[in-house]
């Protein structure tokens, strides 16, 4: 078994997802399965856990019990999965996204600029692109929309071109590599961040994580029975604001489209409307906790009948 962190917004994101004993809930992101066991302790006999995970490193995490499937695939999957096992609509889905302590303390993995390992980030060993093979077979232009959009870092034009340069005489393999190659780039007096920016910026577009979590968003009103939960934990602002959005308006983009009657059409409505955060006694104990936000949607009960 593999050591994972502690799961952030624990006792409230299962208290809002179970409603049902006997239902059926997925944990989309299942991980070291903390959230999943505690799923499990809130079901029946009757109950029913799906979790899935792309990780191959998660399925040591593996829960011996007869309530439990878990899928080593992408939860943009969900709903092609839910119906082979037979299993839509389902009561709730959780989603707790971002990266685990896991794969950040692992140096093979290449999440974690303190480390020198190769520059990986891959979520999936399957996938064949590699943080490495982005920056050196990307363009310039799709750089700066990399660093820009997904690190909302300043200089993106000078890191990118900073980057293109440089390949030019060795190609990037190592993280230790890459980080003095961006010197010039990097704050002296606020390195670890900037750091951190590049390297969400590099994860997120070599698992293309915006994509599958608008993916997903859009399936989960086709996977969730008439008021049943959507609970999500999200850490940066790009994945919360597509939450938001859905919540908000019906739709990723955060367009509002009424209906002839002016009111909005909307799969889920927020309860609370507000996103809920940590305590500051849980960011004491937990410094991932410091960025979550968690968004609560109950599916329209109207809209499940009538979609």
């Amino acid at each position: 078994m593999y050591h994972y962190h502690e799961p952030v917004l624990l006792q409230p994101s299962v208290d809002a997802l179970v409603t049902n004993p006997d239902g059926t809930y997925v944990d989309v992101t299942f991980g070291g399965g903390g959230h999943s066991r505690e799923i499990l302790s809130r079901l029946s006999s009757k109950g029913r856990l799906i979790a899935f995970d792309q990780d191959e490193d998660a399925l040591a995490n593996r829960i011996d019990d007869p309530r439990f499937t878990l899928v080593n695939h992408n939860f943009s999957h969900l709903k092609a999965y839910l119906h082979y096992l037979k299993a839509n609509p389902v009561h709730g889905i959780l989603a707790d996204l971002g990266i685990s302590s896991h794969q950040i303390d692992v140096d093979n993995r290449g999440f974690a600029h303190r480390l020198n390992g190769p520059l990986d980030m891959r979520m999936s060993q399957q996938s064949t692109i590699t943080a490495a093979s982005l920056l050196n077979q990307s363009s310039l232009e799709d750089l700066i929309k990399i660093f820009r959009n997904y690190g909302e870092i300043p200089n993106a034009g000078k890191l990118a071109q900073t980057i293109v340069n440089s390949r030019k005489g060795e190609p990037f393999s190592t993280i230790e590599h890459f980080k003095q190659q961006i010197l010039n780039c990097t704050p002296k007096a606020t390195p670890a961040k900037y750091l951190s920016q590049v390297f969400q910026a590099l994860r997120i577009a070599v698992n293309k994580e915006m994509e599958v979590l608008e993916t997903f968003l859009t399936d989960a009103e086709q996977c969730i029975a008439a008021e049943g939960k959507l609970v999500i934990i999200a850490y940066h602002s790009l994945e919360d604001r597509l939450v938001k959005h859905l919540f908000q308006t019906g739709n990723t983009e955060g367009k509002r489209h009424t209906n002839l009657y002016g009111g909005i059409d909307k799969p889920f409505d927020a309860q609370p409307t507000k996103a809920i955060i940590p305590t500051e006694l849980e960011i004491e104990k937990n410094k991932r906790a410091r960025s979550a936000k968690m968004r609560i949607g109950v599916r329209n009960p109207w809209k499940a009948n009538n979609p």
